[in-house]
């Protein structure tokens, strides 16, 4: 696998606020190497049977990953709506847009 894409992992912080209602502060972002590929003929279309709208698939190394549910790749945002343990050290992150639904 060739890790030939700059991505950046991040994961929101939030604070509880007087309310206690859990608030964005900040954001915890991580740059990692990946691979870059898109889906799937066959992921794209069970994914949009159930609503989602794929875009890409990232394999990176399992140990730059930590649950993060929000990639940033060439400016955009996506969320992270599936992981795969690869072969290997990998890990595979199946993304769409953030905010993207089939609606």
């Amino acid at each position: 696998m060739t890790r030939d894409v700059m991505i950046t992992l991040i994961t929101p912080v939030t604070m509880t606020d007087e309310y206690g209602i859990h608030q964005p502060t900040a954001e915890e972002r991580v740059d990692v190497l990946a691979g870059c590929e898109s889906v799937s003929a066959s992921e794209f279309f069970e994914a949009g049977r159930n609503g989602l709208r794929p875009e890409f698939r990232f394999t990176l190394f399992f140990g730059d990953y930590d649950g993060q549910r929000i990639v940033e790749y060439n400016g955009k945002q996506y969320t992270v709506y599936r992981t795969y343990m690869g072969k290997s050290d990998t890990v595979e992150l199946y993304v769409q847009q953030k905010g993207a639904t089939n609606g």
